[in-house]
């Protein structure tokens, strides 16, 4: 019997690369019978177009669902919101998709965010004000946090066959995040978006209503155990692993604190292929925008105004995470994520329909920063304006002081830009390719499946 492919997409930025474009479409090119989402959560805003006009942003159900009999699998460790699922499903059932809960899977140890983590979490995001960390506002990072304070508070999916014993976990957790944060002490209590959030916190019946709410998902057979999840992924054929956020948001790699609570890169991917019994060799694909972009706060050195009128039609600076920014391609970051991911076999990219509309871009080759660089000494250059950054560290990162004063030294960068601008897709593959030495496989000329043209031979060829 044929081996079973797996083919993983990393995403290479600060997330809204294209993963749900790509995503779509090597499920329809390959005919894969699975998509697995193997990190993240319900912050996860995935866009698939089609050419017949329909149009839907992913969050929890993998985005090859548009393809007819595709799989969804929420593999460990999926921080699964349900109610999300349920509110997912019925826009899928308005663009025609009936069954996306016949064919969603999801292990039982997944943990699950409530609504009382969501209330805390944007609480928190709330108090924080000018230092906001750029939270989604769906409770991702407070449910996994909450989970390593008080580990017998989780929530499992396969905890929610139980109503009687869920209501009172929800009870405990509600108590004990009311505590932690600490009310008396936090200005949050100004305006009607944080009295809503308090609202939840404070109500006794939440709990009761919420299970209650869950029945659909509890009877949908959409549960299975570990052993299942191997199951799923046996024999031949194709699973997509669907990555969710981008390796600059990574909880490891990211530049602290404007990070996601969650491993992004391949070896997360692997990591779940593995625990399902998988052995074989797994190919890992970057994606990768023409142009950087970045949702909410955060370090972005070529961030550039004059950019907004690239089109953005599925994003915006609305919603929990802030403004929307867009940037010019930045090889220090590009070649830091590289470095950070291991493995990543070549790049998928997307966006190179801003070089048919004749926009033109600059591509970032180093960095002038004024700040403390003993976070990188082996890569700053000494020169009269302080110092010159081509590339960032890739060793060591492991503990949040070093990220953060790496964080630091970005908001302080003045990118330097190549005197040669970029007019063309061409160019700009002929730029990455020389930057980063990583084949560009695959580029997207618009938003479709249809749009993708091939510029290499894919490596499972």
């Amino acid at each position: 019997m044929q081996q079973a492919r797996l083919i993983s997409l990393i995403g290479l930025g600060f997330g809204d690369c294209g993963k749900g474009l790509y995503t779509d479409y090597l499920t329809r090119e390959l005919g894969a019978h699975t998509v697995v989402r193997f990190n993240g959560g319900a912050q996860a805003g995935h866009n698939v177009c089609l050419s017949d006009g329909r149009h839907h942003t992913f969050s929890q159900f993998g985005a090859g669902t548009l393809v007819p009999g595709v799989r969804t699998l929420l593999a460990y460790p999926v921080v699964v919101h349900p109610t999300a699922l349920l509110v997912e499903n019925e826009w899928l059932k308005r663009i025609g998709v009936h069954d996306a809960l016949d064919r969603l899977r999801i292990d039982s140890r997944c943990r699950v965010t409530t609504p009382f983590h969501q209330a805390a979490g944007r609480l928190r995001e709330i108090s924080r004000g000018a230092d906001a960390h750029g939270t989604c506002g769906v409770g991702v990072g407070e449910t996994v946090g909450h989970g390593l304070q008080c580990p017998e508070l989780i929530v499992r999916f396969g905890d929610l066959a139980k109503p009687a014993l869920m209501v009172d976990k929800l009870e405990a957790i509600r108590n004990d995040l009311l505590q932690s944060l600490n009310l008396d002490n936090m200005a949050v209590h100004t305006n009607e978006r944080t009295r809503s959030e308090l609202a939840i916190l404070r109500d006794e019946h939440v709990a009761e209503r919420w299970v209650a709410q869950l029945s659909p998902l509890t009877f949908a057979s959409c549960e299975i155990a570990r052993d299942e999840v191997a199951w799923q992924l046996s024999g031949s054929g194709t699973a997509i692993f669907e990555g969710a956020q981008g390796l600059l948001l990574d909880e490891t790699y990211g530049f602290h604190p404007h990070t996601t609570w969650s491993s992004v890169g391949p070896n997360a991917a692997e990591a779940v292929a593995k625990d399902a019994g998988f052995d074989g060799h797994m190919f890992h694909l970057g994606v990768l925008r023409t142009y950087l972009t970045r949702h909410g706060a955060g370090p972005f050195p070529t961030h550039d105004t004059t950019l907004n009128g690239l089109a953005e039609p599925h994003n915006s600076g609305e919603g929990w995470q802030g403004a929307f920014r867009r940037g010019h391609p930045d090889s220090v970051l590009l070649r830091y994520a590289l470095g950070v991911a291991g493995q990543i076999d070549g790049l998928v990219t997307t966006h190179h329909d801003v070089f048919d509309r004749g926009h033109t871009l600059k591509w970032c080759e180093s960095y002038d920063v004024t700040a403390d660089t003993t976070i990188a000494p082996a890569h700053a250059e000494t020169t009269a304006r302080g110092a010159v950054i081509r590339d960032l560290p890739t060793q060591d990162l492991s503990d949040f002081e070093r990220q953060s004063r790496l964080t630091h030294t970005l908001f302080t960068a003045v990118p330097q830009y190549d005197s040669t601008p970029l007019k063309s897709s061409l160019a700009w593959n002929s730029m990455v390719e020389s930057a980063v030495r990583c084949p560009v496989l695959l580029a997207a000329h618009g938003p479709a499946h249809t749009s993708v043209r091939a510029c290499r031979p894919m490596p499972w060829r």
